[in-house]
């Protein structure tokens, strides 16, 4: 190989993150954003794929797969904490003692073992996420546990699809959920989610509205363009996602699985 002198040496990114383990259980194991934590917790490749998110060195990674592997590290070890505390009811009983939350609740145990590093999910959801990338959707993507939260998908995200899953994600949050969202109507109801990290979308409101415009038509999407509504907080659903809370008026197991 010849190499010309004066011409700077570029990293090449590393080869992407294989996430077909976590891809398969998700989609064995997710059903319209609900979880089987049973399954995972009996599933041996789900230990195996923790331990290979702990050997990536994401730094190396391209912008889109390093976000990808962050979103999957973050989802992976949230349904490794429901795992570990053997909780069947709300994620906000783990750590609770007496009804007080301890190490400031479930988000604050240094659970998280990627790219050699140990974090909680709150280090990952908001310096290895939210500090790191100027990506709001990732919001619609990041599954805390909860029913309010945006729903878990049933396949792995990866740097190849990230620009699709996120759109999709966005819309099934936004226009799919009415217990989460309310946005064809004034005032414009939203989730907790999207009103506690407003400030992602943009300064202002009309930045969040035309954030969400692209995913509406008609004059629901002129309103939301021209930032021209108000907003009121959807009541937050701390109910676990586990399969044992799926609402009786959802389809069959598979029937509108969030993936392709």
């Amino acid at each position: 190989m010849v190499l010309l002198l004066g011409a700077p040496l570029r990293a090449q990114p590393a080869t992407p993150v294989d996430h077909a383990a976590f891809d398969a259980l998700l989609r064995r194991h997710v059903s319209n954003g609900f979880v089987d934590y049973d399954a995972f917790a009996r599933a041996p490749e789900f230990a195996a794929y923790l331990a290979l998110l702990d050997r990536v060195r994401p730094d190396a990674l391209s912008e889109d797969d390093r976000l990808a592997y962050w979103i999957n590290v973050y989802n992976a070890y949230t349904i490794q904490l429901v795992v570990s505390h053997h909780e069947t009811e709300s994620i906000r009983n783990i750590n609770r003692t007496l009804g007080v939350l301890r190490l400031k609740g479930p988000w604050s145990e240094p659970l998280v073992r990627a790219g050699g590093r140990r974090l909680t999910l709150d280090d990952v959801h908001h310096v290895m996420l939210r500090k790191a990338f100027s990506e709001p959707r990732l919001h619609f993507a990041l599954a805390c546990g909860a029913i309010g939260c945006a729903p878990l998908r049933s396949e792995a995200y990866t740097g190849a699809k990230l620009v699709e899953q996120l759109d999709d994600q966005a819309r099934t949050f936004l226009r799919n959920s009415p217990t989460k969202n309310v946005i064809d109507k004034r005032p414009v109801r939203l989730s907790a989610v999207l009103l506690a990290y407003r400030s992602d979308f943009g300064p202002a409101r009309e930045d969040l509205g035309r954030a969400l415009a692209p995913y509406f038509e008609g004059d629901t999407k002129v309103m939301l363009a021209k930032g021209r509504f108000g907003t009121q907080e959807m009541p937050f659903d701390w109910t676990l996602n586990s399969l044992a809370h799926v609402p009786k008026s959802l389809p069959a197991r598979g029937a509108t699985d969030t993936a392709r």
